[in-house]
């Protein structure tokens, strides 16, 4: 049986194309470009895209999907702003009803027509990407250029990347083959034979507040794109921007003559649970979740009927060594522990340093030195607010600010958080990160998670101790991104060991503009699933393969 390609399949395939290229070649490329600029996007663009984002406030989101009867609003800007959404309000079993009515014709459209719907939809969000990146920015906290590029661009090039991993894997083997052999004087044996492409079922995908499209749409279109209705349950902190998703997603569905019930929004009511409801339905067969580990762990742990994919917490690492560019080092991770109020899973929390210093192009720096240093770096990207701001955003949630208070009581300062006032949105909760100095004796605070604007600068017996206090660390709770700074090969060459060994992604002596906390799609792995910190690595085949089974069925000829 061929596939008849779909209208849409044609009209994307050259961006397919290309980015089935990118995942094999694994060097610079972007489908979405990440510039703001109204040179890329029209004079227009940025207005029309924050009207948009405006009209969707205090009133009823228009979204026509099953149940609905009654509404929830449950979001509350970091930056003040009064949101005051509301969105339709179905129950477990009414969506998981529609999702699953909304597969059997899905499935049976074949890949090369659900590749190119999918590619459609990401067009669509595209050409509403300044409508995205205001909802981004206003309900995770994030400043506009970061919400743009993450929460928008940089979003479209991971789910892109997604499907290309999974288009690849659906079509690894032909759709139909002939086969014969040999039967002695008779006639040859021949058989006609068909392989399906089968979903596993429904998708759940549990959104995060902090980078809700960014975190959500690999696993979206990765279910998607292989046939499984998705039901999208976003954190009721930021419903909006996969709010938005799912509006043009059923859109294009509908236009695409599908039952746009294969993608659904699960908005929460207060105390609802519903995604752990959600979760272990039996008919949810793939669950994606970004969040806390204790979340994670009770995904893992319980939802057995389902193919779980996780992205948790760790305890991101910095060993410095030496260095041949003191300032440039300092700038990197100022930028990197500054960026977002550090409210990212990959920011670097724990910085390991030896007590009696590292040598430097600037000759022998003392421990006070280097995490002075780096201090004084994130000092100068905060100093002035109207700057700082455009760098740190606004603080997500309450339990960023309890950390906050509750690291004054550890250790000694090297840095201070402050509270600053955001010129433009005075009710904003703004604040700068603190550094605080440890000895490598006080392992019962780091190594614990302390998500935010905290770091600390860790006093060590030698870079070999350092490695070693990253085994044990990272090996027992998993991190996300690793960093190493010397001038000398071998120091290198044994954090590379111990970064394999612990399966945590590694970076060295990044003093430019590559910040430890950030990665390109198509290029650069999110999560290994080789430590505690996720299960899973965004984007690979293992993250796709597991998402549809293959059914063959076989007829004499």
């Amino acid at each position: 049986m061929t596939e008849t390609p779909h209208p849409r399949y044609d009209r994307h395939a050259e961006t397919l194309n290309r980015a089935l290229t990118a995942i094999t070649e694994r060097g610079y490329w972007s489908a979405y470009p990440e510039s703001p600029s109204p040179r890329v996007y029209g004079e227009t663009a940025a207005a029309d895209g924050k009207a948009a984002f405006e009209a969707y406030l205090g009133g009823d989101f228009p979204l026509d999907q099953p149940g609905g009867g009654d509404r929830v609003a449950t979001e509350h800007s970091p930056f003040g702003v009064a949101l005051n959404v509301r969105y339709p309000h179905a129950d477990a079993e009414q969506l998981v009803t529609a999702a699953s009515a909304a597969l059997p014709a899905w499935r049976d459209a074949g890949p090369q027509t659900r590749v190119g719907v999918c590619l459609e939809i990401l067009d669509r969000l595209h050409k509403n990407i300044f409508e995205l990146a205001n909802a981004v920015q206003f309900t995770s906290g994030q400043a506009f250029v970061m919400a743009f590029q993450a929460g928008g661009a940089h979003a479209l090039d991971r789910a892109l990347e997604a499907l290309a991993y999974a288009y690849a894997e659906m079509t690894r083997h032909p759709g139909t083959a002939g086969w014969e052999k040999a039967a002695g004087k008779g006639d040859p044996l021949r058989m006609s034979k068909t392989f399906h492409v089968v979903p596993r079922g429904v998708a759940l995908v549990i959104g995060c507040n902090t980078f809700p499209t960014w975190n959500s749409y690999p696993g979206l279109f990765a279910s998607l794109v292989t046939g499984n209705p998705v039901v999208v349950k976003p954190h009721p902190r930021a419903v909006l921007p996969l709010a938005i998703t799912v509006r043009y997603a059923r859109e294009v569905l509908a236009e695409a003559g599908f039952d746009p019930n294969l993608v659904l929004l699960a908005a929460e009511a207060p105390g609802e649970k519903l995604a752990s409801t959600l979760a272990l339905h039996p008919a949810v067969k793939i669950v994606d979740f970004t969040g806390s580990t204790e979340y994670g762990d009770w995904l893992e742990a319980n939802a057995r009927q389902a193919a779980v994919y996780t992205e948790k917490a760790g305890l991101n690492t910095v060993v410095i060594d030496s260095t041949d560019d003191f300032a440039g080092m300092c700038r990197n991770l100022g930028f990197t522990l500054t960026l977002y109020s550090g409210q990212m899973c990959t920011t670097s929390q724990n910085i390991f340093i030896p007590r009696d210093g590292i040598d430097t192009d600037q000759g022998h720096k003392s421990f006070d030195e280097v995490a002075g240093g780096i201090a004084a770096a994130v000092g100068k990207l905060t100093g002035d607010p109207a700057r700082g701001v455009e760098l740190t955003g606004a603080i997500v949630n309450d339990g960023v600010l309890e950390r906050l208070n509750e690291v004054t009581k550890v250790g000694s300062p090297v840095l201070e958080s402050r509270t600053v006032e955001h010129p433009s949105f005075p009710d904003a909760v703004v604040r700068t990160p603190a550094i605080v100095k440890l000895d490598a004796g006080d392992t019962e605070t780091y190594s614990r998670e302390w998500f935010g604007p905290i770091s600390f600068a860790i006093a060590t017996d030698s870079t070999a101790h350092s490695l070693e206090i990253l085994r044990s660390t990272v090996g027992e709770k998993g991190a996300l991104t690793a960093a190493v700074y010397s001038t000398d090969d071998a120091v290198l060459d044994a954090t590379e060991a111990a970064a394999i060994e612990v399966g945590v992604h590694l970076s060295a002596n990044l003093t430019g503009g590559v910040f430890v906390n950030q990665s390109a799609a198509f290029s650069d792995f999110h999560g290994s699933g080789a430590n505690a910190a996720a299960n899973s690595a965004l984007t690979d085949g293992a993250y796709v393969a597991n998402r549809f089974r293959v059914v063959q069925s076989r007829r004499h000829v």
